[in-house]
């Protein structure tokens, strides 16, 4: 099993993520650190501070030489996907080809409210969700890419350079929804994260997500399932550790610590002694 620490940038100062992220770049059992993308906090006081999700996984990034980085997950309608496939070209060749890279549909009403940004009602948002991810790991594989939908139309596009991994740069898809969500993960994903699940639920979502694999004729196995679990800064490493052990024994590969707030480094390392008796 992998374990990662997902710092949403909210509610926070810059010291304090980059305190965490180096803590666990240090500590071996940790294979992964996220941040999310949004504009407004989803925790706490809702007019607080949120930092930008690319800028800050960059910097991040080039503080770490160990773990993958990435977020969870980047929302379709804040970019066009030819820059959200650029940007991610660019940060696989700045971190040494340890990028993870996270698409979802977007559903933050608030803030797209707030910025005039066109979430769209859900069928037309899934709709645009599925043209964002095909255009986005064409650009990230292919010399050239063309795409002709209703949401995006892509001509002779190009995407130079590509990063270390190219093609096989890991396509992280989150989200939990049966009808669509799901059935994109089967066709796309080399990654599905269920946010904040029990194990119970999360197996319940699988056996969704193996129904459409067998629809498209794709291996679930090819497919590392993880599951993000709350951490709040009062809770005992040994709790989180029985947490990650039963979604373990329910099949989950990654489990992802979304920390909350205040945050402080000096978790970091009792949690790692905690997990090392999680199998």
């Amino acid at each position: 099993m992998k374990f990662g620490i997902k710092t949403p940038p909210q509610q926070c100062t810059w010291q304090q993520m980059l305190a965490i992220w180096q803590a666990t770049d240090q500590t071996e059992i940790f294979d992964s650190c996220w941040n999310f993308d949004h504009f407004y906090p989803l925790q706490g006081d809702p007019t607080g501070p949120c930092m930008e999700a690319w800028v800050t996984l960059t910097a991040l990034t080039s503080h770490t030489k160990r773990v993958r980085v990435g977020c969870m997950v980047n929302g379709t309608p804040y970019r066009h996907p030819a820059l959200t496939a650029n940007m991610a070209a660019s940060l696989d060749i700045v971190s040494g080809g340890r990028l993870n890279l996270g698409l979802g549909a977007g559903w933050h009403e608030q803030e797209c409210a707030a910025y005039g940004i066109d979430l769209l009602p859900m069928k037309q948002r899934m709709d645009r969700f599925e043209e964002n991810v095909q255009i986005v790991k064409s650009l990230i594989s292919n010399e050239i890419t063309n795409f002709a939908g209703h949401h995006y139309q892509i001509t002779e596009a190009r995407s130079e350079p590509k990063g270390p991994q190219g093609a096989d740069m890991p396509l992280v898809i989150g989200g939990g929804g049966e009808k669509r969500t799901l059935r994109i993960v089967a066709r796309f994903a080399d990654h599905w994260n269920l946010p904040f699940a029990t194990p119970a639920q999360f197996q319940q979502k699988r056996n969704v997500l193996l129904e459409h694999c067998d629809a498209v004729g794709r291996n679930i196995d090819e497919i590392e399932c993880s599951v993000q679990i709350a951490l709040p800064a009062d809770q005992s490493p040994g709790a989180s550790a029985d947490q990650a052990q039963a979604l373990a024994v329910a099949g989950v590969d990654t489990v992802i610590f979304s920390l909350r707030n205040p945050y402080d480094a000096a978790i970091v390392e009792p949690l790692g002694k905690a997990l090392e008796q999680v199998s």
